[in-house]
Formats: structure tokens, sequence, C-alpha cells
């Protein structure tokens, strides 16, 4: 079976995502330039949730499993939304309430995921 190119789709999609940011920032929809970084982080955090569902349906041997990718995914969405969160908000108490919330969730999803196995 021929290896799928996951790796050169996911740099098109990456390529995509910074460039549409960098629009934004000068279309004047994000109003601070580290917003830019930030949103880079979280859409690519979906990317990687995306390409998680990907891989369950064609697991590749040797490569990690789409758990592992699902929960990558989830850690930048959950990181990039924090940290543009704290931008817009400036509220670091809310922003870390926010982020323990999802650091909380994806314990417990892990957790029950190994006790069904």
């Amino acid at each position: 079976m021929a290896r799928k190119p996951t790796g050169l789709l996911s740099l098109g999609i990456f390529v995509i995502i910074v460039a549409v940011c960098i629009l934004a920032y000068a279309a004047g929809l994000i109003g601070r330039a580290d917003e830019v970084l930030s949103l880079i982080i979280a859409f690519s955090g979906i990317w990687i949730i995306v390409l998680a569902g990907i891989r369950l349906k064609s697991p590749e041997k040797y490569e990690r499993g789409p758990f592992s990718t699902f929960v990558g995914g989830i850690l930048l969405v959950a990181v990039g939304g924090v940290w543009f969160l704290n931008i817009q908000v400036a509220n670091l108490v809310y922003t870390l309430a926010v982020f323990l919330a999802i650091i909380g969730i994806l314990a417990v999803a892990s957790a029950l995921r190994m006790w069904r196995k």
C-alpha cells in the first residue's frame, strides 16, 4: 500500500493558515500582531485534529496513534485559544482557568479511554 502524502498536505494547510491569518491582520480584522501567532497555533491545532480523524480511518504502522494526535491538536488549540483570549480579555486568572479546564477534560478522556480497554 502506498504511503499517503500527509506531510505535504499538512505543509500546504499550514501555509494556507499562515496566509489567511496574515491577510486578516492586513485587513484589520485582527488588531495586534501577536494575535496572528496565537491564531496560527490554534488553527494548526484544528488541522491536527482533522489529521487525527484521517489517521483513525487508515492507521499507519510505527506512527503515533490517532488519539495521541488528537490530544496534541487539542493542546495546540488550547494554547493558541488561551493566548488569544489572554490578549483580548487581559485577565490571566480567567485564561488560566480555561486552560486548566481543558487539561482536566483531556485527563478524564484519557483515563476513560484506558479504563475502557
